[in-house]
């Protein structure tokens, strides 16, 4: 199937922004809904947010106004857009496309 290839996360103090992204591989094959998860250090692998192709959203309520999640459908590449970020959202943050997972990018907030 296809190959997913994220990017992005890193380090940030506490009320920075940080971005990722997710190309989905090759281009030519249609993806329909893609997204993002994140595993929280000790704890389960939780929804952040899903988006697909016309561009209707599933994203968790205590998210809403500080990730946001955009597609561009031609490059088959989801992005994440976090801003005020939290140290309880750091965590390792993996991009999906069914049935596919990509490697995962870390995500640090320092306070």
């Amino acid at each position: 199937q296809v190959q997913l290839v994220d990017s992005g996360g890193g380090w940030v103090q506490a009320g920075g922004p940080l971005r990722s992204s997710c190309t989905s591989l090759p281009v030519g094959v249609p993806i329909y809904t893609m997204g993002w998860y994140r595993q929280p250090p000790g704890m389960q692998r939780e929804l952040v947010a899903l988006i697909r192709p016309g561009g209707s959203t599933t994203s968790v309520d205590s998210l809403r106004g500080r990730f946001t999640i955009s597609r561009d459908e031609t490059n088959n590449t989801v992005r994440l857009q976090m801003i005020s970020l939290k140290p309880g959202d750091a965590g390792v943050y993996y991009c999906f496309a069914n049935p596919s997972w990509g490697r995962g990018t870390l995500v640090t907030v320092s306070s």
